[in-house]
């Protein structure tokens, strides 16, 4: 299984996120911040240091800090993005959310007023009125989310486990796709997904029981049970998730990436680390070019063949390594229903790839079709 001690963000060694790192640099560098790229991080404890501090060619995103501070700083000649006032997000921010922070004030006051909430409302108004700020603010987010996903998976064997968003607690599929991120995640892979209710929940839901006795899963299947969408009830949908957390704490860790473009789908709680996007293209693409350990891909509609096509776009004109692998899950569903495998394969024929997908009947045969490509 995942060590939780081992996916961890990474710091680079000009990118100070937090303020214990802030205070190592400082001793490591005997004062001088030149290069140093700070995100986010509350400096108003840190005045003295700050004016003792050579901070010349460093670079201040969005992080507060008291009036004589900010003079000092400025006068070193230091770039300086101040905080946005009135945001119900931080565009500068240098880690990725985690469910407390996204669903917090959940339990009080319901979901309408938890930050994710709220990030999506800011969105719906600003998405087309053309404020140049707005869009630039959305822009300064995401490449601020890509990096600290990057940072996060350093070194990590990842799978991406992708499907439908309708499928719904208590139902048979939902319990597969749950064994299945279990199951990938006992073999010590990331598995990471779109980060939304569904087959995407469930994956999630599978890597946080990874650690616990296998009748854990069961357990919590049943609880969620009860409350099997997000339809009419987002805060019952996410509260029953946290119910379960609290139940068994201390589950695994795995990675959502889901995007308020879909805002109406709120991403889930089982996911340790959330990649949340404003544009849905940067998503998409980003989190299938990180799971270089293969993508599973559960039944699904429109979005999951979008999905496909884009994984077997780079695979097919891979021309420096190997074709990642990609493994369809439910024969009939994928020849049948929505015949997506005959075009796959005919494509794959053609290139190195073809070695590499494969077609399975159930969600059982997935970890080990994966391990076989």
């Amino acid at each position: 299984m995942v060590n939780g001690d081992d996916l961890q963000p990474q710091p680079t060694d000009r990118e100070i996120e937090t303020l214990d790192e802030f205070d190592l640099r400082i001793v490591e560098t005997g004062g001088k911040l030149d290069g140093f790229r700070l995100q986010s991080v509350d400096l108003t404890s840190r005045t003295d240091t700050l004016i003792a501090t050579d901070t010349s060619g460093a670079v201040f995103l969005g992080c507060p800090m008291e009036t004589d501070a900010l003079a000092k700083v400025r006068a070193d000649g230091a770039l300086v993005f101040p905080p946005v006032p009135n945001l119900p997000f931080d565009p500068y921010r240098g880690l990725l959310y985690s469910p407390d922070q996204l669903f917090d004030g959940l339990a009080d006051h319901g979901y309408d007023a938890t930050p994710d909430a709220r990030a999506y409302a800011w969105f719906q108004r600003t998405r087309s009125d053309g404020d140049v700020f707005a869009s630039m603010l959305r822009s300064v987010h995401d490449d601020a989310i890509s990096d600290a996903l990057d940072e996060l998976l350093v070194g990590a064997r990842v799978v991406g486990v992708m499907g439908g968003h309708a499928m719904a607690r208590g139902t048979d599929a939902y319990a597969g796709a749950a064994r299945l991120g279990r199951a990938l995640t006992r073999t010590g892979l990331t598995v990471a997904t779109g980060g939304g209710p569904g087959a995407m929940e469930a994956a999630n839901l599978g890597a946080y029981a990874a650690p616990h006795p296998d009748d854990m899963l069961d357990e919590a299947l049943e609880l969620l049970a009860e409350t099997p969408s997000f339809v009419p009830s987002v805060s019952d949908w996410a509260q029953a998730a946290f119910d379960v957390r609290a139940r068994w704490p201390k589950g695994d860790e795995s990675v959502g990436v889901p995007t308020w473009f879909y805002g109406h789908e709120p991403p889930n709680a089982f996911a340790a680390h959330i990649a949340k996007y404003f544009a849905n293209a940067t998503r998409e693409d980003g989190l299938l070019a990180r799971c270089n350990a293969g993508v599973i891909f559960l039944p699904g509609a429109a979005g999951t063949v979008q999905e496909i096509f884009d994984n077997a776009t780079p695979n097919y004109y891979e021309s420096r390594g190997e074709p990642t692998p990609m493994v369809l899950v439910d024969r009939e569903h994928w020849t049948e229903t929505l015949p997506t495998w005959p075009l796959l394969s005919s494509l794959a024929r053609r290139r190195p790839m073809e070695a590499r997908i494969a077609l399975v009947d159930s969600v059982d045969d997935a970890p080990a079709a994966l391990a076989a490509l």
